[in-house]
């Protein structure tokens, strides 16, 4: 079963016919091509698909596209302005919170709706909220580095 919907993605709506069992993790990659939400496991448990739904991190191999209408939809792609990188997303690369990247979109995305909603968090906090999230890397000491960078260039300046 097909059904039309708009999706708002990075501020931007997109008009689309998805199948109605169909991901938003599925949609973004097949339909609208971007690329920075992954599967990892496919249930939710990884982090490697994290998209922020109204400001919130969410699953996106767990959330039905259809369900999505309606909803602001921030990818890792939209996070960038004008060719410049948001301040998470140079923290993590000047803190050096990665390794082969394939989790790094995810983490970031979460990173944003941490510190949107607690600036001031504590290192306990940070690993409490980052804990849907997993690294096979095991970079953890260096995204914990790269999200305290985002946070003090946050709090120092105007985003």
């Amino acid at each position: 079963m097909q059904r039309t919907v708009t999706l708002n993605i990075n501020g931007r709506d997109y008009p689309l016919t998805v199948r109605t069992h169909h991901t938003l993790l599925h949609v973004l990659r097949d339909q609208i091509r971007l690329y920075g939400a992954r599967e990892g496991c496919g249930v939710g448990m990884c982090g490697a698909c994290t998209v922020l739904l109204d400001g919130q991190p969410v699953s996106s191999c767990l959330v039905l596209a259809v369900m999505a209408e309606g909803k602001q939809i921030t990818t890792i792609e939209g996070l960038s302005r004008d060719g410049q990188l948001h301040p998470i997303q140079q923290a993590y690369i000047d803190g050096h919170g990665f390794q082969c990247s394939f989790c790094t979109p995810g983490f970031i995305l979460a990173t944003k709706a941490l510190l949107d909603t607690h600036p001031d968090a504590t290192d306990d906090e940070i690993r409490d909220y980052l804990a849907g999230n997993l690294c096979r890397c095991g970079s953890y000491v260096k995204i914990l580095d790269s999200v305290k960078l985002a946070q003090a260039r946050l709090q120092t300046s105007e985003v």
